[in-house]
Protein backbone atom coordinates (compact mmCIF):
# COMPACT_ATOMS: atom_id res chain seq x y z
CA UNK A 1 0.00 0.00 0.00
CA UNK A 2 1.42 3.36 -0.95
CA UNK A 3 0.46 6.51 1.40
CA UNK A 4 0.24 10.44 -0.33
CA UNK A 5 0.01 13.13 2.14
CA UNK A 6 -1.86 16.01 1.37
CA UNK A 7 -1.05 19.48 1.58
CA UNK A 8 2.21 20.67 4.19
CA UNK A 9 2.11 16.78 5.80
CA UNK A 10 5.07 14.59 5.92
CA UNK A 11 4.95 10.64 6.67
CA UNK A 12 7.85 9.16 8.79
CA UNK A 13 9.03 5.56 9.72
CA UNK A 14 10.80 6.01 13.41
CA UNK A 15 14.88 5.05 13.35
CA UNK A 16 15.60 2.21 15.55
CA UNK A 17 18.34 2.57 17.69
CA UNK A 18 20.03 -0.03 20.65
CA UNK A 19 20.44 1.86 23.68
CA UNK A 20 22.61 0.39 26.65
CA UNK A 21 21.86 1.57 30.36
CA UNK A 22 24.83 2.82 32.49
CA UNK A 23 25.69 -0.52 33.09
CA UNK A 24 25.15 -1.63 29.86
CA UNK A 25 22.66 -3.82 29.70
CA UNK A 26 20.57 -3.33 26.52
CA UNK A 27 17.28 -2.27 26.60
CA UNK A 28 14.52 -3.57 24.78
CA UNK A 29 12.18 -1.05 22.30
CA UNK A 30 9.63 -0.83 25.31
CA UNK A 31 11.85 0.24 27.69
CA UNK A 32 12.74 3.32 25.82
CA UNK A 33 11.57 6.32 25.04
CA UNK A 34 9.89 7.77 22.14
CA UNK A 35 12.63 8.03 19.01
CA UNK A 36 12.23 11.58 18.24
CA UNK A 37 15.07 10.52 14.77
CA UNK A 38 12.92 9.25 12.07
CA UNK A 39 13.20 8.55 8.00
CA UNK A 40 11.05 10.75 5.90
CA UNK A 41 9.09 8.00 3.60
CA UNK A 42 6.50 10.27 1.86
CA UNK A 43 5.89 14.29 1.68
CA UNK A 44 2.83 16.23 0.61
CA UNK A 45 2.83 19.05 -2.23
CA UNK A 46 2.54 22.04 -0.31
CA UNK A 47 0.88 24.63 -1.60
CA UNK A 48 -1.26 27.75 -0.42
CA UNK A 49 -1.84 26.62 3.20
CA UNK A 50 -3.94 29.48 5.32
CA UNK A 51 -3.12 32.15 2.89
CA UNK A 52 0.72 31.39 2.71
CA UNK A 53 2.53 29.48 0.04
CA UNK A 54 4.33 26.52 2.32
CA UNK A 55 7.47 25.14 0.08
CA UNK A 56 8.36 21.74 1.03
CA UNK A 57 12.11 21.73 2.45
CA UNK A 58 12.78 17.89 3.32
CA UNK A 59 12.54 14.71 0.61
CA UNK A 60 11.74 11.31 0.57
CA UNK A 61 15.24 9.70 2.04
CA UNK A 62 15.74 12.36 4.34
CA UNK A 63 16.50 11.76 8.07
CA UNK A 64 15.27 14.10 10.72
CA UNK A 65 14.85 15.25 13.89
CA UNK A 66 10.99 15.89 15.18
CA UNK A 67 9.19 17.29 18.45
CA UNK A 68 8.58 14.55 21.24
CA UNK A 69 4.75 14.38 21.12
CA UNK A 70 3.86 15.85 17.51
CA UNK A 71 2.03 14.08 15.05
CA UNK A 72 -0.75 10.92 14.79
CA UNK A 73 0.76 7.54 14.64
CA UNK A 74 -0.40 5.08 12.53
CA UNK A 75 -0.39 1.22 11.22
CA UNK A 76 0.44 0.85 7.46
CA UNK A 77 0.99 -2.50 6.19
CA UNK A 78 2.04 -3.69 9.78
CA UNK A 79 5.05 -1.15 10.42
CA UNK A 80 4.09 1.85 12.83
CA UNK A 81 4.59 5.43 10.72
CA UNK A 82 3.95 9.17 12.28
CA UNK A 83 2.12 11.53 10.01
CA UNK A 84 3.31 15.30 11.08
CA UNK A 85 3.21 19.17 9.39
CA UNK A 86 6.42 20.15 8.02
CA UNK A 87 6.77 22.56 10.68
CA UNK A 88 7.11 19.71 13.53
CA UNK A 89 10.32 18.87 12.09
CA UNK A 90 12.88 20.31 13.86
CA UNK A 91 16.24 19.83 11.62
CA UNK A 92 17.31 17.45 8.98
CA UNK A 93 20.54 15.18 9.85
CA UNK A 94 23.33 15.20 7.12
Amino acid sequence: MTIKPLFDKVVIKAVETVEKSAGGIVLPGSAQEKPQIAEVIAVGPGGLIDGKDIVMQVKVGDKILYGKYSGSEFKLDGKEVVIIRQSDILAVIQ
